[in-house]
């Protein structure tokens, strides 16, 4: 028996025309992320994973840093072992958790991460200027709320009338 092809909602295609746009955002701002870092010795992914760090203002584990950043633990385990290999992080003992170290910016970290944060503050008030601030709350919010509900259910394991999709 085939199943029945569901049309989207006049909702569900706002949110799939915000999604498309978030890819598009998403490409251009880690290629706008390299360019920013690149004299600093990082790129996008170097610079989110000292960045999720600096924002904790603590040592973080590697799955921490992933939840933190919407990334997978491999991907930030890779970008760890070359911050590493760079002299930017260093790994301490985890009295939580003895299998997973803490990642602690080092001196070079810091300096690397705050010459970066540096330039993306001249860049971002560049590119905020003349959006309002009720519109750029409303992007945050519709945004967050989406990560709230796609955390939740990441693989949207069943949806309405309960059909199983791919894990």
């Amino acid at each position: 028996m085939a199943a029945t092809a569901q049309a989207r909602t006049p909702e569900g295609e706002k949110v799939t025309e915000l999604i498309l746009t978030t890819f598009r955002v998403n490409g251009l701002l880690l290629a706008a992320g390299d360019l920013l870092t690149a004299e600093h010795g990082l790129t996008s992914a170097r610079w989110q994973v000292l960045g999720a760090i600096a924002y904790a203002q603590r040592p973080l584990t590697v799955p921490q840093i992933a939840r933190r950043m919407g990334l997978t633990r491999q991907t930030v385990h890779t970008t760890v072992n070359r911050l590493l290999a760079d002299g930017m992080v260093e790994l301490v003992p985890n009295e939580d958790h003895r299998r997973s170290q803490l990642v602690r910016l080092t001196e070079l970290g810091q300096a690397g991460y705050q010459a970066a944060d540096q330039k993306q503050a001249a860049w971002v008030n560049r590119l905020a200027a003349g959006l309002t601030a009720s519109d750029l709350d409303t992007a945050a919010r519709v945004l967050a709320e989406l990560c709230t509900r796609l955390e939740a259910d990441p693989a949207q394991r069943h949806d309405q009338e309960g059909n199983d999709h791919e894990p």
